[in-house]
């Protein structure tokens, strides 16, 4: 059970690379299939919810992620999940409620600095640079990239930037599930990425290094860049 084009739109609010039609395609390790939290009460009203253990799941993983509060969770079960009125709204609002209290209970024993604190450490290094860097940003590349194209027509100062960095849904729901981040990257214009791909690589290599971040890359433009081993410990937006 998929979230579609609402991913798309819910991107738009955060603030990553290389067009999917120049990029060449890098195979991913296979998702494993996701653990539910340990709220075992639940497992035992599934039926009288309507959730089933699928929509459960997708449900943790989604409050693990970080990047959804209980409204944007509301939205996507009751309203694109299924049809509205399908759910009994009061009892899938208790389940969200049960999952984000776990989550922040958690929380109390993460240490002060994150893996997903250094990303943002690293992200915010990347923009003083010049690279427009987006996470969560659509479901494929090539969201990732559309979504690129809309922030550099908003930018203040188009001609400061020289490149972009990302990751989207797809990506993110990995890495939640402890396998390596992709990151996508590139310059500007897609005519300049064998001539300028490998400097934006470099870039983003440097910023998550002084972050405390391992990096797999090969220096090419054709690679994509990958952080092994991260531990996704994003802190919850309520």
């Amino acid at each position: 059970m998929k979230l579609g084009n609402l991913l798309l739109i819910a991107c738009l609010l955060q603030s990553g690379c290389d067009s999917a039609q120049n990029q060449t395609a890098v195979t991913p390790p296979p998702v494993e299939k996701k653990q539910l939290l340990k709220v075992p009460i639940l497992k035992q009203k599934v039926s009288q919810m309507g959730l089933d253990a699928e929509a459960l799941t997708e449900m943790d993983w989604l409050v693990r992620s970080g990047f959804y509060d209980k409204t944007d969770l509301m939205r996507v079960f009751c309203e694109e999940m299924d049809a509205p009125g399908d759910l009994d709204e009061t009892q899938v609002a208790a389940a969200i409620d049960a999952r984000l209290a776990a989550h922040r209970a958690e929380q109390k024993n993460w240490p002060a600095v994150t893996d997903c604190d250094r990303l943002d450490q690293a992200f915010a290094g990347m923009k003083k640079r010049g690279l427009i860097t987006l996470e969560n940003a659509g479901n494929t590349q090539t969201d990732g990239y559309d979504i690129f194209q809309v922030y550099l027509a908003e930018h203040p100062h188009p001609e400061t930037v020289i490149g972009y960095c990302f990751y989207h849904n797809q990506d993110l729901e990995r890495a939640v599930d402890g396998l390596p981040l992709y990151l996508a990257f590139g310059p500007v214009d897609p005519k300049d990425e064998k001539t300028k791909g490998a400097e934006i690589g470099n870039i983003i290599r440097e910023e998550l290094e002084q972050g405390g971040l391992e990096v797999e890359w090969q220096g090419t433009f054709n690679d994509q860049l990958r952080v092994p081993g991260m531990v996704w410990q994003k802190r919850s937006l309520n």
